[in-house]
């Protein structure tokens, strides 16, 4: 058995599928994302603030859109391919959970309200989604024509999830002001809002709303972001049809799970540690690749229990502090 999930590999990179895609499945897939944008856009056309019943069904609707286009990625391409995007899905999903607090923290330093910050994160995916696009190719190309860059990209993972682990809960706020001053030093900007209008008129000019600033700010730190997930997911496939469906349906259905975990993060005390070991754990693998292959199916099995034994150590020690306080 062990041979099967454990094994030499002389070309890393042999292990991966290596498909064949044609044009009309990207543009199948940009139909996709592009009806699933418009939907959401269109029933917040009214920036109201989602309730918790609301947001929990649209991040379960936007789940089942990603899980299903995983049916037609098995149909359409084979097992072995749906074996990469489920691992690929899981775990830009999975970090993607930190991108949700860490832009709780910015909007309530920025005092954004509540009922405009859909509009914003929703512009702020639309260029998460060109940014992972680009990232994705620019990698891929990367590792097909420089072979050493995987020790390069695992090396870079396993640094980043030991800085995860570590990470201090004030950071991403420190973070957020100094882009802040710094956009404000190029930007005119005005600290009054217009709606939910990203710019408008002061004194016969026009600046940028705050939630202008916020949308940059977004969009900077989603840089980051991409920096350590795309790298992630590569090395768990080098398809690039692959690796951008599955960051596209991850990240499309982010602003319902905002409204449905931002205040939470109290609650699970543990994910960072579980997102940092699966950094590392992605990052050993891809820097080790060319040598040690792992099977797909055991690496997701591996993330998956570190996922649910962070959700129930960090369960487990909320009702202890319950406990404690009553």
């Amino acid at each position: 058995m062990w041979p099967m999930l454990l094994a030499s590999a002389d070309s890393s990179r042999d292990n991966f599928v290596d498909l064949d895609v044609p044009i009309w499945a990207w543009v199948a897939l940009a139909v996709i994302l592009a009806t699933m944008l418009a939907v959401d856009l269109y029933r917040h056309r009214d920036d109201h603030v989602p309730t918790t019943r609301e947001a929990l069904a649209e991040t379960l609707v936007w789940i089942a859109c990603g899980l299903t286009f995983s049916v037609a990625i098995a149909i359409g391409f084979g097992g072995a391919a749906f074996g990469e995007y489920i691992s690929a899905y899981l775990i830009e999903k999975s970090l993607s959970v930190d991108n949700v607090f860490v832009w709780s923290m910015l909007f309530t330093s920025m005092a954004i309200p509540l009922k405009y910050q859909h509009r914003v994160l929703f512009w702020g995916i639309f260029g998460a989604l060109v940014l992972r696009l680009v990232f994705i190719l620019v990698g891929s190309a990367l590792i097909v024509r420089f072979s050493w860059m995987l020790i390069v990209f695992g090396v870079f993972l396993i640094y980043t999830g030991i800085k995860i682990i570590r990470h201090r809960e004030d950071e991403e706020t420190e973070t957020g002001t100094k882009l802040i001053e710094f956009i404000r030093r190029f930007m005119p900007m005005t600290d009054e809002f217009d709606g939910h209008k990203f710019f408008t008129i002061e004194n016969a000019k026009r600046v940028g709303t705050p939630l202008l600033v916020a949308l940059i700010v977004i969009e900077l730190t989603d840089v980051v972001f991409a920096f350590d997930s795309v790298p992630a997911v590569l090395a768990v496939s080098d398809e690039p049809y692959i690796v951008f469906a599955s960051n596209a349906f991850a990240i499309v259905g982010l602003r319902a799970m905002y409204f449905l975990l931002a205040n939470a993060r109290e609650r699970f005390h543990y994910l960072s540690h579980a997102l940092g070991a699966i950094l590392i754990f992605v990052g050993a693998k891809m820097a080790l690749s060319e040598w040690l292959h792992v099977n797909t199916y055991l690496s997701l099995g591996i993330i998956i229990t570190m996922l649910i034994a962070a959700v129930l150590l960090s369960e487990r020690k909320t009702r202890m502090m319950a406990a404690a306080s009553d």
